[in-house]
């Protein structure tokens, strides 16, 4: 099979037509394909002989297969009915190498789990995530000059790439970012010369001897210190922190402005994109999202409120007014309505591992973008389509303005994000399939399996679906991460956190 498909990437260099070549892969696929791969794989014949690089794609979905279950891991949280605005979470991320996990709530903490290793005696079990580390990093703060007051809510989290033993990452509230560093310490110094064991100051006179102070063992101890502090940099809400490819440098990005900060220079940063206008009765459009590029570190996306994504090229100018790209979908006339400036507003953007492609969320659906080319998305995806009919009740109890993310899987071929009554969706990149999954203590037993969710729009409903109208929209899952090399996807519901993996046989 693989050399099949080896045979079809080569002729792309000795000039084969383009009907031809789809014809001859149409036929690899349908000798190779299992019948429920066969149309979808076939499908995507035109846009692999347009791309090659999907060629990888389409051969990771038939070698390996996504026909994995997912089972329940663990859930970290209270089971409390009532439950404290302080304690609802706000954001999530994985490190780089998915070995740690970071929380952050509207009560300005961040909490830190760790992967612990496989149990011996339980093979079965995969290891689990366990509280590393738990800190205050940001308090409510108070500004006189504009009578505002600052919450300590965490909006963002971003991790460094490791360089030592020690971790670093960054946290932001609406105002202030900070850079913290999580460290270990299980080793004391004993034996001072000008202090007793209990720290209380020796007289000097009274030494007769120099000692040499050693190391002793002591219990583990993980120190969570902040190194820099960016703040005053910001007139509006930060929404969006980012850090470059080059590992010095990171993005922070508020409704109408994107900044360029150095990681060691906390006093100054360089305003790159501004859109406030002399008029502010001009606005129109607000920066709702912000990311650099994996691999350039001149490379950078902004989105708007308007439904359009802008890729911006440091290299062109200081000031990214204009941009080097322009994203955007055509309207559909017909299906034009009251909430479609609304509903098309994007609350996510997301680069792909391999840079070649990028992720946005709106209201409804999520869609991925090619970097070559801008006039429409290649792929969409319906998030919530039967939510189309609620929009005026929607709107009315204030969940339009909901901000769903998105995340891509390690391998980009799958992409998942949030959506209410505790639900979030899967969508396979490959087989162009797609599932819906709840985060509900009910499946909360060890290696459950989660099964699928349907939604009933009306008409006879099924034994196993939802009706559209018995959702609940207070229940939402708009914080999601994917584990960056394994098949660990972690959910935040309220004040819980639902940590999900790939059932083993």
């Amino acid at each position: 099979m693989l050399g099949r498909m080896e045979a079809a990437a080569r002729m792309w260099h000795v000039g084969m037509t383009s009907s031809l070549h789809i014809r001859v892969l149409t036929l690899i696929v349908d000798a190779i394909c299992p019948p429920p791969r066969r149309a979808a794989l076939c499908d995507r014949a035109v846009g692999l002989c347009v791309q090659p690089e999907l060629l990888n794609e389409a051969m990771a979905g038939v070698a390996g297969g996504n026909d994995f279950q997912w089972c329940f891991s663990q859930v970290k949280g209270a089971i409390d009915e009532d439950v404290a605005e302080a304690d609802i979470i706000s954001t999530v991320e994985f490190n780089y190498s998915g070995e740690l996990l970071a929380t952050g709530d509207k009560g300005g903490r961040v909490v830190i789990f760790q992967h612990e290793q496989e149990s011996k005696n339980r093979p079965h079990l995969r290891g689990e995530y366990n509280v590393y580390s738990t800190f205050q990093s940001h308090e409510p703060e108070f500004d006189y000059l504009k009578s505002l007051e600052i919450e300590e809510k965490i909006n963002k989290i971003r991790w460094l790439p490791q360089q030592n033993a020690a971790h670093f990452l960054l946290s932001t509230n609406d105002k202030t970012i900070k850079l913290w560093k999580i460290s270990e310490r299980d080793k004391r110094a004993e034996g001072y010369n000008l202090k007793d064991e209990d720290g209380r100051l020796r007289d000097p006179f009274r030494i007769s001897s120099l000692r040499v102070p050693v190391l002793m063992p002591m219990d583990l101890m993980v120190e969570a210190s902040p190194r820099r502090i960016f703040a005053n940099a910001h007139t509006y809400h930060i929404n969006s922190i980012s850090v470059n490819s080059d590992h010095e440098t990171y993005l922070s990005a508020d409704d109408l402005r994107i900044n360029l900060w150095h990681l060691e220079i906390t006093d100054r940063s360089f305003n790159i994109v501004d859109i406030k206008p002399a008029n502010m009765e001009e606005l129109t459009e607000v920066i709702t999202a912000a990311e650099c590029h994996p691999n350039q570190c001149n490379v950078f996306v902004y989105s708007s409120s308007k439904g359009t994504i802008r890729l911006c090229d440091m290299r062109a100018a200081a000031l990214c007014d204009r941009h080097s790209k322009f994203f955007e979908e055509p309207e559909d006339p017909s299906s034009r309505s009251f909430f479609s400036e609304i509903i098309s507003s994007i609350s996510d953007v997301k680069f792909s591992h391999s840079g070649r492609y990028m992720m946005t969320r709106d209201y409804l659906s999520v869609k991925v973008w090619d970097l070559n080319m801008e006039n429409r998305p290649v792929e969409t995806y319906q998030v919530h389509e039967y939510l189309r009919s609620k929009l005026c009740s929607l709107y009315e109890n204030d969940c339009i303005f909901d901000k769903f993310e998105c995340c891509w899987n390690g391998s980009d071929s799958a992409i998942m994000t949030g959506s209410y009554n505790n639900f979030f969706r899967m969508f396979d990149r490959n087989t162009r399939r797609d599932i819906t999954l709840e985060a509900s203590r009910e499946s909360s037993k060890p290696r459950a399996t989660l099964k699928p969710r349907k939604v009933s729009t009306g008409g006879k409903r099924k034994k196993d679906e939802i009706s559209v109208d018995s959702l609940d929209f207070n229940k939402k899952i708009l914080h999601t991460a994917w584990h960056p090399k394994d098949n660990v996807i972690a959910v935040a519901a309220t004040n819980n956190l639902y940590i999900f993996q790939d059932k083993i046989n």
